[in-house]
C-alpha cells in the first residue's frame, strides 16, 4: 500500500506516514528470515531478529520506489521508534547497554533510532549533537516545505535541518516526558526522574553516565530542586487530562516480565 501511494502521489507534494507493527509482541516470523540468522543461537532473540530483518526488507522496498519513480532525491525520509524494547517481549539485553524499557523514561524506553535521509538536501554522515524528539518532525517538515509556523501559540518543535547541514548544535535543550505521576526533564545532559509510585527522584549526569548507573539525587539536592522547578512550571502549562489512565503497572527497569520479582529490585509505574 505505502508503494501503491508513492506512485499515486508521485506527480506532487505528499506525505506518507508508515508504521510497522514489527517488531512488536507477538513474536512471529517468516521461516526464510529465520533461517537466515542461524548464528542466533536463542530462538526468541532470533524470532526477534527476523521480524527486523523484515523490517529492514519492507524499507529497502520503498525507498526502491522512490528511485523508481525519480523521487529519490527530493524526498525526506525519517526513520525511528515510538520507544525502545518492550519489558513484556522477555528479552533481557533488547536495549543493552541502557536501562529501562517501553513504558519507563530511562534511556532504554526513549533512546531510539532517528534517521534523516534527503539526497537532495543533506549531506551524508551528518551528527548533531543537539537533542531531537518525534515534535521535531512538524518544525522540520515545515521549514523542508517552506512554510512559516503558526505565530499564535507556542510550538514545542524544532527544526533540524541547520543541524543536518554542518549548524554546531548544543546541548542545553530542555525536553519534558511524563506518564501519570512520573515525570522527567532533561536540560542539557542533567536529567531527573521523578515519581510519586514508589516516591523517589533519580539525578543522572548524561555526560559522564550514559547507562544511568548512578543516582546523584541524594548528593546534588539543589539541583534537583532547580529541575523539579521546571517541571512543575511545565506542568503548569499543561491542560488536564481527558480521561484517567486505562492501566497502572509497575515496570521494572532493569529486568523483563518475565524475570522473578525480588525485593531490591527499582521500578516505575506506568500510566496508560
Amino acid at each position: 500500500m505505502a508503494i501503491a501511494a508513492v506512485e499515486a502521489n508521485r506527480n506532487r507534494p505528499f506525505f506518507l506516514y508508515l508504521a510497522y507493527n514489527a517488531p512488536h509482541t507477538p513474536l512471529q516470523a517468516l521461516r526464510s528470515d529465520y533461517d537466515a540468522l542461524s548464528a542466533i543461537k536463542d530462538h526468541k532473540t532470533r524470532v526477534y531478529g527476523a521480524m527486523i530483518r523484515a523490517l529492514d526488507r519492507g524499507v529497502g522496498e520503498l525507498v526502491g520506489a522512490l528511485k523508481k519513480n525519480g523521487l529519490d532525491e527530493d524526498t525526506i525520509i525519517i526513520f525511528t521508534s515510538d520507544n525502545g524494547g518492550a519489558w513484556y517481549a522477555g528479552l533481557p539485553n533488547i536495549n543493552a547497554p541502557y536501562r529501562g524499557w517501553k513504558a519507563t523514561f530511562f534511556e532504554g524506553g526513549i533512546r531510539v533510532p532517528y534517521l534523516v535521509r534527503w539526497p537532495g538536501g543533506i549531506a551524508a554522515g551528518q551528527k548533531p549533537s543537539v537533542p531531537a524528539h518525534h515534535l521535531d518532525f512538524f518544525g522540520t517538515a515545515a521549514a523542508a516545505a517552506g512554510v512559516a509556523l503558526p505565530g499564535d501559540r507556542r510550538m514545542d518543535t524544532l527544526n533540524l535541518l541547520p543541524y543536518l547541514s554542518g549548524k554546531p548544535g548544543s546541548d542545553e535543550r530542555t525536553l519534558f516526558w511524563r506518564s501519570g505521576g512520573y515525570r522527567v526533564v532533561r536540560q542539557g545532559q542533567w536529567k531527573l526522574q521523578v515519581a510519586d509510585n514508589p516516591d523517589k527522584a533519580w539525578l543522572f549526569d548524561l555526560a559522564r553516565d550514559p547507562t544511568e548507573k548512578v543516582n546523584l539525587a541524594a548528593r546534588e539536592p539543589q539541583r534537583v530542586a532547580s529541575l523539579k522547578a521546571l517541571l512543575d512550571a511545565h506542568d503548569r502549562e499543561m491542560p488536564k487530562p481527558l480521561w484517567p489512565a486505562l492501566i497502572e503497572d509497575a515496570v521494572r527497569i532493569d529486568v523483563p516480565l518475565d524475570a522473578p520479582w525480588k525485593a531490591d529490585q527499582e521500578y516505575v509505574y506506568w500510566s496508560n
